[in-house]
Formats: structure tokens, C-alpha cells, sequence
């Protein structure tokens, strides 16, 4: 990994070049490839499920009413969509496992 406790896609690349045998072009461009259609996807409503790994969710928030916490005044908050990550059990027994 390129910096302490994060992977980036040049690791992913990396890795596939690596353990697969692909060239680094062609490893990144596998890489952006897949995140690419996974992007296009989730802007497409769709929601993005990896066995073994976890599933990206798509979730429509309301409107509701806030609080300036240094202020106390209430403002309402805009309704948006809101992206979520839900780990797999299998990932989750591999972190508990790693930790």
C-alpha cells in the first residue's frame, strides 16, 4: 500500500498485476473499468452488491428539521440520497478475525 492504513486503485492495479500476470496498463485498466461500471450504476439508482465483500445502498433521505448545534436554531435539512456500505458477514468475521 502506498500510504499507512489506505489502499488506492494503483495498489489494486498492483495486485492484479501481481497475482493475475496482466500488464500494469492493462491491470489499471481493469481497475477503472470495474469501479467505473459500479459508479454508473449507482448513479443509475442501481444498488451494487460483491458477495463476500459487502453491498453499496442507495438510500432517499427526507427533508426533516436540524439543530445549528452552536446556535440551537433550527433549520430544515433537503431531502437527498444518501450512499451506504454494508459489510458481508464474511468480511465482518475477517475484520473481527484481523483485529
Amino acid at each position: 500500500m502506498s500510504e499507512a492504513g489506505t489502499m488506492t486503485r494503483a495498489d489494486l492495479a498492483d495486485a492484479i498485476h501481481r497475482e493475475v500476470g496482466l500488464s500494469r496498463a492493462d491491470s489499471a485498466r481493469m481497475v477503472e473499468s470495474i469501479l467505473a461500471r459500479m459508479c454508473s450504476a449507482l448513479a443509475d439508482g442501481e444498488n451494487v452488491k460483491i458477495s463476500g465483500f459487502g453491498t453499496f445502498v442507495l438510500r432517499d433521505k427526507g427533508e426533516r428539521i436540524g439543530r445549528n448545534p452552536k446556535t440551537g436554531v433550527e433549520v430544515p435539512i433537503a431531502p437527498r440520497r444518501v450512499l451506504t456500505f454494508r459489510a458481508s458477514q464474511m468480511m465482518r468475521d475477517r475484520i473481527v478475525a484481523a483485529g
